[in-house]
């Protein structure tokens, strides 16, 4: 059996990526999942391949009544909803001085009122299941470890771990069996990091040399790296766990 038997995950984020990867394992792991993203096409296309416990839906994460509307696809589909993967998030650089003004706004929108819209839409229906649950935000080490020239992505970031721990105390205080743990990658090969492979001077080779030189293991990661972690902390392994920050960045996010 696996550690997602039963459970109904909402993950956003899921046509690509560690979404996308997300999904998959959950699935594999004897869960349900509803796949949100505004690449609806992909994620179709991925819930179709994982079957009758896969449903795919359009979900702008800036607008709560998607979210609204997502929880109640996974109600409608599999009759409830248990669990929340808050994955969906864009990264772009500006130090304060020069980062463009509607760059800053769309970073907070997505990364943080974005997770923020997830949780209020989702922690009703996970207490309206009777069953226990659990939330996973993605932040970042550079929430942990802020680095020079990426303002809008590490107050994003750094927001998105207070929220999630403020989540977990009011959960706990009310009684409701629901956890919240962040977890905080370092650079995972995915489409946001090729995106950076190709927008960075320098090339592919020493873009990605320049990242794995922020890990402490040398290396950049894998997205199933990340998912082992979400998905530990989803299932009831992780059932004395909330408010975690959940590290999975090679020591990057204590490097020297």
């Amino acid at each position: 059996m696996g550690v997602m038997q039963g459970k109904v995950a909402l993950v956003s984020g899921g046509a690509e990526g560690i979404g996308a990867a997300t999904g998959r394992r959950i699935v594999e792991e004897g869960g349900s999942v509803v796949l949100g993203d505004i690449q609806i096409e992909k994620a179709q296309a991925l819930a179709s391949e994982l079957g009758d416990r896969a449903v795919a839906v359009t979900l702008d994460v800036r607008d709560l009544a998607q979210w609204q509307a997502a929880v109640k696809t996974a109600q409608d589909r599999f009759g409830k909803l248990t669990h929340l993967a808050s994955i969906a998030g864009i990264s772009e650089p500006g130090a304060v001085p020069e980062v463009d003004l509607e760059s800053w706004q769309r970073t907070i929108d997505i990364n943080l009122n974005g997770t923020f819209y997830g949780c209020r839409a989702a922690i009703p229906a996970i207490a309206a299941s009777g069953e226990t649950g659990a939330i996973v935000n993605i932040g970042s080490m550079l929430a942990l470890r802020v680095g020079a020239g990426f303002a809008s992505y590490c107050a994003s970031k750094a927001a998105v771990t207070a929220l999630t721990k403020t989540i977990a105390l009011d959960c706990a205080a009310k009684g409701l069996p629901i956890r919240a743990n962040t977890v905080h990658p370092g650079a995972i090969r995915t489409p946001m990091f090729e995106r950076y492979l190709d927008a960075l001077p320098g090339t592919v080779e020493e873009v990605e040399t320049m990242f794995a030189a922020n890990h402490p293991m040398g290396r950049v990661g894998e997205a199933h790296e990340v998912v082992n972690a979400i998905v530990f902390l989803l299932s009831d392994q992780a059932s004395f766990t909330t408010g975690l920050d959940f590290t999975v960045d090679g020591g990057g996010s204590f490097r020297s």
